[in-house]
């Protein structure tokens, strides 16, 4: 809106490039950051319980456990992109101290789901996806 003021009054007179343009547009400010952060957290927690909650469920509890826990985590590690910007997480992520952890609760998380709904929603496979989601540090 003052954007709008300021070029009707005629005092935007500097001529701007379209990636600043875009840079301003885009970015949230600190209280946005924080209400996204604890929105989407939140949204995480209650996705990861639920899945717990549901894995009682005659014949179907292993199918709703593996997908909702699974879009709880990340739901959870994306909240964090609220807070430093997608682009510095990933930065940070990828460094070399954090490759190993980021590559091990990436895979977790993708195999989480093949893990359980290959063997019909069994035990042997919510055993051995969880077997392997707790083998990094």
């Amino acid at each position: 809106m003052d954007k709008l003021k300021k070029v009707l009054s005629g005092q935007d007179t500097e001529d701007r490039g379209g990636l600043s343009e875009v840079v301003e547009a885009t970015s949230l400010s600190s209280g946005t950051r924080i209400k996204g952060f604890i929105a989407c957290f939140a949204a995480g927690i209650l996705c990861s319980l639920l899945g717990t909650l549901l894995l009682w469920v005659p014949r179907k509890g292993l199918y709703l456990f593996a997908v909702f826990y699974t879009f709880g985590n990340i739901a959870s590690l994306g909240s964090t992109a609220f807070l430093m910007g997608p682009m510095k997480q990933l930065k940070r992520m990828f460094e070399p101290t954090r490759l190993i952890a980021t590559v091990m609760v990436l895979v977790s998380c993708v195999l989480h789901l093949p893990c359980v709904l290959p063997f019909g929603g069994t035990t042997k496979g919510l055993l051995s996806s969880s077997v392997f989601c707790s083998l990094w540090p």
